[in-house]
């Protein structure tokens, strides 16, 4: 999939603003920001459910604008929100969506991918929300598409049904499949994502890895130790020379650096020499949130 130079405006807002990023097959790609960051328009211009101000989109060589048969038959699609019929039986939407396409899997083997298949007789109006964003995820599935989108797939659920939208997707990744995830999430980009593009009015203002997004961040991590007997005034100025100031709050000692392997391979090497063991260690490393908030000022929430 390739997005280049897209644009959305709403007389004088702009929903999109020159957002380009490209994603490759097999990868599980982010787009992470707020509400109302430009996050669904972005998605929904990709799937061919609304018209760009300007910028090209393809996917798989594809024009979601041309409203190409084929390009249907190989994308699957989790809406932020769906209608469904109420007095509908899981099994039967799954049938009913299949009927739809030129092939389909078995809602069957479908509702055991998703964990429902002891639910498969029961209404969507008495599924639980997460059994439900299960069911729509299913759905999503019922064409065996090659990119599967899902658009804030986890937003309302618990912790617990949020984790197993989760599995499903890693199950997803195991198979190969192009998944593009919008999520304000911090932690389930963390988890699920190759790379992540970090979206906020509009605009792309960083992409990534998540480990390289926040390596390259210039954001320290915090390390505290405590150690069998004082360490020496030699050993701290080493360090120190090397990694920045070393702090001492009681028996505790601290310091910042914008890494955390070497300071601390170098610290462990300089108490050997003089006979002292750590029996402490404390690491803090930065975290996406924590990019989040140097980018843009304030947190994904807010």
């Amino acid at each position: 999939m390739e997005v280049k130079g897209l644009r959305k405006n709403y007389n004088s807002l702009k929903a999109v603003d020159d957002v380009s990023f490209y994603i490759e097959k097999g990868e599980v790609f982010g787009l992470l920001g707020p509400n109302g960051a430009g996050k669904t328009t972005t998605v929904e211009i990709m799937e061919g459910l609304r018209c760009a101000t300007s910028g090209e989109v393809r996917i798989a060589g594809f024009d979601p604008r041309k409203n190409d048969f084929r390009f249907k038959q190989i994308l699957g699609v989790q809406l932020q929100k769906s209608a469904m019929e109420e007095r509908i039986k899981a099994r039967e939407a799954l049938q009913l969506y299949g009927s739809y396409y030129k092939k389909s899997m078995p809602a069957d083997e479908l509702l055991e991918l998703v964990g429902l298949s002891e639910k498969k007789n029961t209404y969507y109006q008495n599924l639980s929300g997460g059994q439900q964003q299960r069911l729509s995820l299913a759905i999503a599935l019922v064409n065996d598409p090659e990119m599967v989108f899902l658009d804030e797939p986890t937003t309302g659920l618990d912790a617990q049904a949020r984790r197993s939208i989760w599995e499903i997707i890693n199950k997803l990744r195991s198979e190969k499949k192009t998944i593009l995830l919008t999520t304000h999430y911090i932690e389930e980009a963390e988890h699920l994502c190759d790379r992540v593009s970090i979206i906020d009015h509009g605009r792309i203002i960083a992409e990534g890895t998540p480990r390289e997004l926040i390596d390259n961040s210039g954001i320290s991590h915090h390390i505290e130790f405590k150690t069998e007997n004082p360490v020496s005034d030699q050993t701290i100025k080493q360090l120190s020379e090397k990694h920045g100031n070393i702090n001492l709050d009681g028996d505790i000692y601290s310091m910042k650096s914008d890494q955390a392997g070497k300071p601390l391979i170098h610290l462990i090497k300089l108490l050997e020499k003089e006979a002292n063991e750590l029996i402490d260690l404390h690491l803090e490393r930065p975290t996406l949130e924590d990019v989040f908030i140097k980018l843009t000022g304030r947190r994904i929430r807010d």
